[in-house]
């Protein structure tokens, strides 16, 4: 997976992150999947969640922490549905896109990455993990358009080589 950061790394973290009101039945339940979380019990910590939003399902902070769950355990596509669905249902919190962004660029979808990117950052301009995230998929299309005009480039391709050696050992560097 590429090294695009989520929006948290520990789940302490993400709990902390969205700016809602947390509702006191969920508090519970996030907490204590916190400290499994955090204890490395990850699989009970999951079915916590999973077992809490099946009380509360429209919560945004306990399926933004399910999602990163995820996100975390390499689930991708059910990081992915969870993470659109948040968006969809709460278009106004920058963390959910930039956690979207991860999926896509695991996946090599570098544009939607960006896209998600974009609306993390018009969000939250100073989101410094959207503008990390940003950086990083931005080389990344920079060395695909740097592959694709070497593949077009008729003539000498010296300058356009060093370029994409350039990028490509920056991407590689991460």
């Amino acid at each position: 997976m590429n090294k695009l950061h989520r929006s948290v790394l520990a789940l302490s973290l993400a709990l902390a992150t969205l700016s809602l009101a947390l509702p006191a039945a969920a508090a519970g339940p996030l907490d204590e999947a916190q400290s499994l979380w955090l204890a490395g019990k990850r699989e009970q910590a999951l079915k916590l969640t999973e077992a809490a939003l099946a009380q509360d399902a429209g919560n945004p902070k306990l399926r933004f922490s399910h999602a990163s769950m995820l996100l975390e355990l390499q689930r991708l596509d059910a990081a992915q549905a969870q993470l659109e669905s948040l968006v969809q249902d709460y278009p106004d919190l920058p963390d959910p896109y930039n956690n979207l962004a991860v999926v896509h660029a695991a996946h090599g979808r570098y544009e939607q990455a960006r896209q998600a990117l974009e609306r993390a950052l018009l969000l939250q301009p100073d989101h410094a993990q959207a503008l990390e995230n940003m950086g990083d998929v931005l080389t990344r299309l920079a060395q695909q358009s740097y592959e694709r005009a070497l593949k077009l480039a008729l003539g000498d391709a010296s300058s356009l080589k060093l370029k994409l050696q350039r990028v490509t050992a920056l991407n590689q560097g991460r």
